[in-house]
């Protein structure tokens, strides 16, 4: 105080000195006042003299300040405050002068030319607007200020930055913004209209005169922006906002991505040095993958280890290594990725905010609207609309081709511990345990549409029929797409102890899973079915589940060792109870395993007992285990060098399934047909009778690709490959390359046979 009058110079001062007294630091300070950290930092450094009443008494309550000491910092603030009609004006032309550049500014090399090109636009004499969006941290203000000073040469009129305050209680009004920028062209304050649209129209009137460059940052809403936006005239402005603002008509949009890893090492190497990062090569591409490439966590994780010289990355990664203190760990002095998107979070309807900190829990990379309608306990339709608000305010990123939505990490992250903060465990463990009884219930539905013994005029017991999937494309595609869901769904059920939702679900996979066995999940899902049939005391149960545990180890992981342990188990069980089906499939996936370890003896004699079990029992099940029994016992003597026999018995497999199953479609029948004419089309290649092999492996690959069997479809693909290489047909390398390629992408073991075949191919090719 001088002379009982607070001055301009002192709020900040005064405010700094109120909040070291209260013990607070400026982040503390900024969550309690609902201020944002870079306000705060303005008014302590006098750069702010005047701020609004409202954000006075919000860190007046927030300070804990009497009635005097409140008034006494209003009083403080109520001098910087602009006074309408005051000589002097508000602003001097010249204080709206651009921010300070970041020398170390990294990578955005399109978009810094696309605004190039946006200035000859507007050299051209029509007023260009570019919007930049994305979510917090991705550097829109950085790179706005960065593309301003590139661009200032194009502006010999001015260049004027403004920041709008979007995330603050109380952003910056298109008034208050107007009378500044007036001022900021020299008009007086006497001169200012006192209303917006008077205002609007004499700034749109000087801007449109002149060759302005306008940076017009932190944006928050439409409304606040478009009174700001010259009508006419070679000006350039340039929009930074958190939200994606689609009401702005007109405009260039610059949606800014994450950096690519090489550029977010390149940011750290400038931040910190080119020597250091070399040192720790490996150590720099973990820290930024650790990062997410968001531009302000490298930027974060750069200044910290620019204060400590001497510390190795590796340290750094360590520590942020552990998801629970990654955004600890993210944090420099002032700068803190968790205070960035604190900001975001709070401007949110509560709603909204339930749905992005329950859609954390989420299981896999992306989500449906269904699956946070279902954590956040909304309706679908609400579930939507909050989607969408946060895909707006670049919290959430939405999939390009379908209504689903994924986090970045570190948001994943800061959403959890709001989650733990604000539900705490009881209403968490009460979202995942709805979602998953939901998810379980709509995956055994969805996956009977593939179930043959299953009668389709039985309701399937899906939680929502209206909205189910209608038919085995629509099951499918939703099987797929929220595969990472119901697995999860799967494993809460299993540790919760619902054991007989667990046997229902792995139960109606089982048909299911034979169109897919190229998915490594199988294993954990019927080695938890298993589990559960164990826990429940269901023998027979057990050993259904060990056999489809077994045929997991075998076809979809490759993992013979364990495939048998699995099959001898259930030929245990099976016997125990007296199942002669559950017996005669152990012996059959036991001898698959024993067939890949080399110990080909005892997997045919295996083998030839099962079929023996399975044909003195009457029953369209047993004839089907009949039938993949035969199948492999023929493959198994192809193998040893009788292809004869081989032959003899994939025709006995043909005439069953010509024959027909009672009680079995036709559909089936048909891929049992195209799996035995697979083993007679290489039969037959065996014999050396190419030209008999070909049509059967032909008609084997189009009933697999019409029942779209990927895993099966492509090694009858690489079958029919070697015949036609051996005819010397014209379409040998086309099938040979097309197999090998598919075969790779499913992981396959014959992936490498398909790579032999071409490449011998090729050779034979270039010999001649």
């Amino acid at each position: 105080m001088r002379d009982g009058t607070p001055s301009t110079e002192d709020f900040g001062q005064r405010l700094r000195g109120l909040r070291a007294r209260a013990g607070l630091s400026q982040e503390a300070l900024s969550h309690a006042a609902g201020v944002s950290v870079r306000a705060l930092a303005d008014m302590e450094r006098g750069r702010t003299r005047g701020p609004q009443r409202r954000t006075v008494q919000a860190l007046a309550g927030a300070l804990g300040l009497d009635d005097d000491e409140a008034a006494d910092l209003e009083g403080a603030a109520a001098v910087g405050r602009p006074r309408p009609g005051a000589a002097g004006g508000p602003a001097a032309p010249g204080t709206l002068a651009l921010p300070r550049d970041i020398a170390d500014f990294t990578a955005r090399g399109p978009a810094l030319a696309r605004l190039l090109d946006l200035a000859r636009d507007a050299d051209r004499g029509g007023p260009v607007v570019t919007l930049v969006t994305g979510q917090p941290g991705l550097g829109k203000t950085a790179f706005a200020v960065h593309a301003a000073h590139r661009l200032a040469p194009h502006f010999p009129d001015g260049q004027f930055a403004l920041d709008l305050h979007g995330m603050d209680p109380e952003p910056v009004t298109p008034r208050d913004a107007l009378a500044r920028l007036l001022g900021a062209v020299g008009i007086p304050d006497a001169a200012v209209p006192a209303g917006t649209e008077d205002r609007a129209g004499l700034w749109r009137s000087l801007a449109g005169q002149r060759r302005l460059l306008l940076l017009l940052d932190n944006a928050a809403d439409e409304s606040q922006i478009s009174p700001l936006l010259p009508g006419t005239g070679p000006s350039l402005t340039i929009v930074t906002s958190r939200q994606s603002l689609a009401g702005l008509e007109s405009v260039h949009r610059c949606d800014l991505a994450l950096l690519r890893r090489e550029e977010a090492v390149e940011l750290l190497s400038r931040i910190i040095g080119p020597e250091r990062v070399a040192a720790e090569a490996q150590a720099a591409r973990d820290l930024s993958d650790l990062c997410g490439h968001l531009p302000l966590a490298v930027r974060i994780a750069g200044q910290r280890l620019v204060s400590r010289p001497h510390e190795r990355l590796g340290k750094l990664v360590a520590r942020l290594t552990a998801e629970g203190r990654r955004l600890d760990g993210l944090q420099a002095g002032s700068l803190r990725v968790r205070a960035a998107f604190a900001l975001s979070y709070r401007q949110l309807r509560p709603e909204s905010r339930t749905f992005l900190r329950r859609a954390s829990l989420a299981a896999g990379p992306d989500f449906s609207p269904e699956t946070g309608a279902l954590l956040a306990g909304l309706s679908y339709d609400e579930a939507v609309a909050c989607a969408e608000e946060l895909t707006d305010a670049g919290l959430l990123q939405s999939d390009p081709a379908t209504e689903r939505y994924r986090f970045h990490d570190l948001l994943r992250l800061y959403a959890a511990e709001q989650v733990t903060a604000e539900d705490g465990p009881g209403v968490r463990d009460a979202a995942l345990d709805r979602t998953a009884h939901w998810m379980l219930r709509r995956a055994t539905a969805a996956a009977l549409h593939f179930d043959v013994h299953h009668d389709g005029a039985t309701p399937y017991g899906d939680p929502d029929p209206e909205g189910a999937p209608a038919g085995q494309d629509e099951a499918r595609a939703w099987l797929e797409a929220e595969q990472a869901q119901w697995l999860a769904a799967l494993r809460r059920a299993h540790d919760t102890g619902r054991h007989r939702q667990v046997l229902d679900t792995a139960e109606a996979m089982h048909w299911f899973s034979d169109r897919n066995q190229h998915w490594e999940q199988w294993v954990e899902v019927f080695r938890r079915s298993a589990d559960s049939a164990r826990a429940l005391g269901s023998r027979r149960e057990e050993a259904v589940h060990l056999n489809c545990l077994a045929w997991a180890y075998n076809l979809c992981v490759h993992d013979p060792r364990a495939a048998l342990t699995s099959a001898d188990a259930a030929l245990v069980a099976a016997r125990e109870c007296g199942d002669g089906l559950q017996e005669g499939w152990a012996l059959g996936y036991s001898a698959g395993a024993l067939h890949r370890l080399g110990r080909t003896r005892e997997a045919q004699e295996r083998l030839h007992e099962a079929a023996r079990r399975l044909a003195e029992q009457d029953t369209p099940q047993s004839r089907l285990a009949e039938l993949t029994v035969l199948n492999s016992l023929g493959s198994l003597l192809r193998q040893a060098g009788r292809p004869a026999e081989a032959l003899d018995i994939h025709r006995r497999s043909e005439r069953i399934c010509r024959a027909g199953i009672p009680g079995r479609t036709e559909e089936l029948i048909a891929l049992y047909h195209a799996v035995a004419r697979q083993q007679i089309g290489n039969d037959l290649a065996a014999l050396g009778r190419w030209h008999e092999a070909e049509p059967p492996l032909r008609q084997a690959l189009a009933a697999f690709e019409e029942a779209q069997m990927p895993a099966w479809a492509e090694a009858a693909r690489l079958d029919l490959g070697q015949v036609l290489t051996a005819t010397g047909h014209r379409e040998a390398r086309q099938t040979l390359l097309a197999a090998r390629d598919a075969l790779t992408a499913l992981r396959s073991p014959r992936q490498a046979e398909a790579a032999v075949a071409l490449a011998s191919l090729d050779q034979t090719t270039a010999d001649t």
